[in-house]
């Protein structure tokens, strides 16, 4: 049998099982999609059917494979109360839900003033319960027992961890990833796990991704048909499983890699931690690598953004998105020109680089807001026009990234590494170079890039070394981009499009 290890890559849409060998070459892949449990009018992650085809899966794969580590990586935002033998005795509620605008200002009177836990924390105020620790002090206000029952709270890659081996643990990128339970002065929880006390329920140490939590339970051995003696590792946050191999591979090199999906995520490594004065209030925020080092971050919900204006686009037409005829050079430069479209974010309020704003469209100074458009009642013309409405698209889901570079601290000569969703629309990294011409924009060839950074740390367990020295396992190719346009060609839309950003 081929030696191998397997992943747990569980994003919020996909849930996959995929499997590499101990070169670090795809070996197979098996995903599937969970529809949501509601409970008392709430959408929970279904952990017991989740649970029920990983550990298939995996038995499915024992037939075929040695497998000799597991390694988890999960979408951030996401945690776990449990007992003391793993079970969860609270439900798992989706951090995309949106208590109230007094939820939030009773968190913050309970756990402090917001920029003062951005600058300890490295965690912007973002909207629903995206900030775990807003989503505890929901689940305390909706579940008091169930929450005050809890032995543990397991940030959600190591709820998995505990699942398969027994014992609970804690991680440096998750509980680092916007939760506002870690202080990066002081290098452990910080105060507001203190006031929602918490504090003797997050577990101790705080460890790195690569280290072994333990060996797989017996009666998982038994379900599974692996051996007992599988390792399992303490499981990583997936953007920073995704930056993982560029970290590794980079030798010094000055990049941003932007990760782009469902969320659009700018990952900017830098020397030191800290924020600018005028940061602070922003939506920038720090992610801690699997070195426990500070990567500056800037977030919005691109894919999200896209996916909802395009459809609206087809719908229109009576096509689907990938019948669309694709927009010409001339078309943007019309639209760049004549700056009379604009599409605005956000579409969920709050949760990119533009709070306070809400998605709509702009057509000769006339505001469409997205809800009545999806509604029929008042649609733009320029929506109507196929190519026009795409280059439209394409220009706004550019000007915000660009606002999230900047916020990363990108400096002139800095690579931006575009993966993901995005790196197939080729107008997008256009002009994404066209308005950086300083940087090189390069696409990465780097598929599973998160599956594929969690083996790293699978393998590195199972080697007993450091990630980077794996290097020689990791071949990145990259495409540089050609602008579309010199740079000054977007200057007067981009200062068009920010000021009506301005005016929400």
């Amino acid at each position: 049998m081929t030696n191998a290890i397997a992943v747990l890559d569980i994003g919020m849409t996909n849930k996959k099982v995929v499997l590499y060998s101990t070169e670090l070459a795809l070996l197979d892949e098996k995903k599937r999609v969970f529809a949501p449990l509601m409970l008392d009018g709430l959408e929970t992650h279904d952990l017991v059917a989740m649970e029920r085809w990983f550990l298939s899966t995996l038995r499915e794969y024992s037939q075929r494979f040695h497998i000799k580590a597991i390694a988890v990586s999960t979408h951030g935002a996401t945690f776990v109360c449990t007992d003391s033998e793993g079970n969860p005795v609270a439900p798992c509620i989706y951090y995309t839900h949106e208590p109230s605008q007094d939820f939030h200002e009773r968190f913050f009177a309970l756990a402090g003033e917001r920029k003062m836990l951005q600058a300890t924390t490295g965690t912007p105020d973002f909207s629903a319960l995206i900030n775990p620790a807003k989503g505890l002090f929901f689940l305390n206000e909706r579940y008091p027992r169930k929450f005050t029952s809890a032995r543990w709270v397991l940030s959600y890659p190591q709820y998995w961890g505990m699942r398969l081996t027994g014992k609970p643990s804690a991680e440096g990128t998750y509980i680092g990833c916007h939760t506002f339970l870690f202080d990066w002065e002081r290098g452990t929880y910080s105060s507001v796990a203190d006031a929602l006390g918490i504090r003797d329920k997050l577990p101790l140490p705080i460890g790195q991704a690569w280290e072994v939590l333990g060996t797989i339970k017996p009666e998982i051995a038994r379900q599974t048909g692996l051996p007992p003696d599988t390792i399992v590792t303490l499981g990583i946050h997936d953007s920073n499983a995704s930056i993982l191999p560029h970290l590794a591979s980079a030798a010094g090199r000055d990049f941003v890699l932007n990760s782009t999906g469902t969320w659009c995520v700018l990952m900017h490594p830098v020397e030191k931690y800290g924020f600018e004065p005028d940061e602070l209030g922003k939506v920038v925020f720090f992610n801690r690598s699997a070195w426990n080092t500070p990567i500056k971050t800037a977030i919005f919900l691109g894919g999200k953004e896209y996916e909802a204006w395009i459809q609206i686009i087809a719908s229109l037409q009576g096509h689907a998105s990938k019948d669309l005829p694709a927009p010409t050079q001339e078309d943007y430069q019309l639209v760049l020109k004549e700056q009379r479209y604009f599409i605005l974010p956000e579409i969920v309020p709050g949760s990119g680089q533009f709070p306070g704003s809400i998605a709509r469209a702009v057509e000769n100074g006339k505001v469409f807001l997205l809800s009545e458009i999806e509604q029929g009642r008042d649609v733009p013309a320029f929506l109507k026009e196929p190519r026009i409405g795409q280059a439209v698209l394409n220009l706004s889901i550019v000007l915000q990234t660009e606002v999230a570079l900047q916020r990363t601290g990108l400096a002139e000569g800095a690579e931006i590494l575009t993966e993901g969703g995005f790196r197939n629309n080729s107008d997008y990294n256009r002009l994404l170079a066209s308005a950086f011409p300083e940087n090189s924009v390069y696409l990465t060839d780097l598929k599973e890039a998160t599956s594929f950074g969690t083996a790293m740390t699978a393998l590195a367990a199972l080697n007993h070394n450091d990630p980077k020295e794996l290097a020689r396992f990791i071949h990145i190719e990259k495409a540089l981009v050609a602008p579309m346009l010199p740079s000054e060609a977007l200057g007067a839309y981009q200062n068009a499009w920010h000021a009506r950003m301005q005016k929400s």
